[in-house]
């Protein structure tokens, strides 16, 4: 019996073109989603672009532009990405659909009656480029500088509505201890509510804050960025108002999943709430982990069952940043080395649950060692020897057995590096296999018990690509594709070099 499974990505702030960890964000989202849907299950998989804010506003006016235009210009890249990588159908969300500020400012009502908001002063630090507020405690020990940004932190004093977060501090405690993965990332925000969670302020003087969503009820103030962004992930599913129902043009799918009359079919929002993953990277899991968790339960609403935490990819063990120079295009390194290639580097080569490290020269070396080397040539010549040596007849063998267990087990755990990394040991048994059996030597014999035992050679081969196959599906989907094409028959067909070999 299939399950209804819903897990959606941080939506990226569109302020700059993405860049490669918005690209994690719809890896490894794709990666489990893929692995559902072989277990039976049907998946919702939400992604989208966070539109609004000071930033945005502060980028469109240095580019000489209105922030809408600005967005609409910035907005096909992210989308272009996520067809590049070759990520799932997806609903795809943005924070300036109309139909979004609407719900949003239902959720703000919603709140407000329940008696969770309130207007004060507020005094203290602020963080534009992350578009956060700062304790005098953080500001403090971070020495009133933002440690991402490398900015000093701006000192404000301005009237703002508030959303009451510490009446939750319990539930957000637990909710940290239970549902953040990886554990230690939830220990770091123990840390900061080690005192109970805070009251945050949830909206800015519209003086200041012009490019947002208007308070209902008080349009001197706009709201906070976050409240506006993190609401995506149940406004995309038609939260509050049942069945989602806008143009496509305006709140799409990036895939096939549009009705005749160009409307999203789906269910109601509550057949899909609460998400069972919604993946981010560190830098934001304290608003994931804090204001999201208090606005849900403001609401009235189930808690998101895993927060799938990744770390940040570094270029030779120095943090990406404009201005070190050292930013990598994910586009640009899809375009010279393919999908496949792009995912599954940074699928095992960066660890799920920390930071890991991209150079050009560990890219290739993992292209041409693994991919050209392992893979590859594991396809070419299994295929080349059951033509050559049985006709080009797949029949499988019945002695191929292969534990799967600890695949499995990484996999439910979200450790899909480590996953993958299970996965080549088949890749390499396999070629092992080869370099045992030595079927050509075994072909040369005329005898037709030998002839027998090539045959079984090869039935093995079969069964383990076969296998392999489907092992790889989550991750390298186009060369499983292509290697259930070639051995999923009866006869094998054509082997494509899959992974030619890169000059360094």
């Amino acid at each position: 019996m299939y399950v209804k499974k819903y897990i959606a990505t941080a939506i990226p702030y569109v302020n700059a073109p993405p860049h490669l960890g918005h690209a994690m964000d719809y890896l490894l989202a794709d990666i489990w989603v893929r692995w559902q849907r072989q277990q039976g299950n049907e998946v919702r998989f939400s992604t989208g672009t966070d539109e609004h804010g000071a930033k945005v506003a502060g980028k469109a006016a240095e580019a000489g532009m209105e922030p809408q235009q600005f967005v609409d210009k910035l907005v096909p890249e992210f989308q272009s990405l996520i067809r590049k990588m070759n990520i799932s159908e997806t609903d795809f969300i943005r924070t300036t659909d109309p139909d979004h500020t609407k719900r949003v400012q239902e959720i703000w009502r919603r709140l407000d009656a329940a008696g969770l908001i309130y207007k004060s002063k507020y005094e203290g630090w602020y963080c534009v480029g992350c578009e956060g507020f700062v304790t005098e405690t953080e500001a403090r020990d971070a020495d009133y500088q933002c440690a991402d940004h490398q900015k000093p932190l701006e000192k404000l004093s301005e009237e703002n509505y508030y959303l009451k977060v510490s009446q939750f501090s319990d539930q957000i405690r637990e909710f940290v201890q239970s549902s953040i993965v990886p554990e230690f990332r939830g220990k770091e925000i123990l840390e900061l509510i080690k005192d109970g969670a805070q009251d945050v302020s949830i909206s800015r003087p519209a003086d200041k804050l012009t490019w947002g969503v208007p308070v209902p009820g008080d349009e001197s103030q706009t709201m906070y960025v976050w409240v506006d962004a993190l609401s995506n992930y149940i406004t995309v599913l038609g939260y509050p108002d049942g069945q989602l129902s806008v143009v496509s043009n305006q709140l799409s799918v990036i895939s096939n999943q549009l009705s005749d009359d160009g409307l999203l079919a789906t269910d109601n929002w509550d057949v899909w709430w609460p998400a069972d993953v919604q993946v981010l990277g560190k830098d934001i899991l304290r608003f994931h982990a804090i204001i999201w968790p208090a606005i849900l339960l403001g609401l009235g609403l189930e808690l998101p069952k895993i927060l799938l935490v990744h770390g940040h990819v570094l270029a030779d063990g120095v943090k990406m940043s404009k201005t070190v120079g050292n930013v990598v295009d994910p586009v640009a390194l899809i375009d010279e080395f393919g999908c496949d290639a792009f995912r599954y580097y940074f699928a095992r080569h960066i660890p799920t649950f920390d930071d890991g490290d991209y150079t050009r020269e560990k890219f290739i070396a993992a292209y041409n060692g693994e991919l050209a080397n392992d893979l590859g040539n594991l396809v070419s010549r299994t295929a080349n020897m059951v033509s050559r040596f049985v006709g080009g007849s797949l029949s499988p063998s019945a002695n191929f057995a292969w534990d799967k267990s600890g695949y499995e087990k990484s996999m439910s755990e979200f450790r899909f590096d480590l996953a993958l990394g299970n996965t080549w040991e088949l890749v390499q048994h396999l070629n092992q296999y080869i370099d045992e059996k030595q079927p050509w030597r075994v072909a040369k014999e005329a005898d037709s018990s030998q002839q027998a035992v090539v045959s079984e050679i090869m039935g093995y081969l079969v069964v383990g690509l076969r296998e392999l196959a489907e092992l790889l599906t989550p991750f390298l989907p186009e060369t499983a594709d292509k290697i259930s094409e070639i051995f999923g028959g009866e006869t094998v067909s054509d082997a494509p070099i899959l992974f030619p070999k890169i000059e360094k």
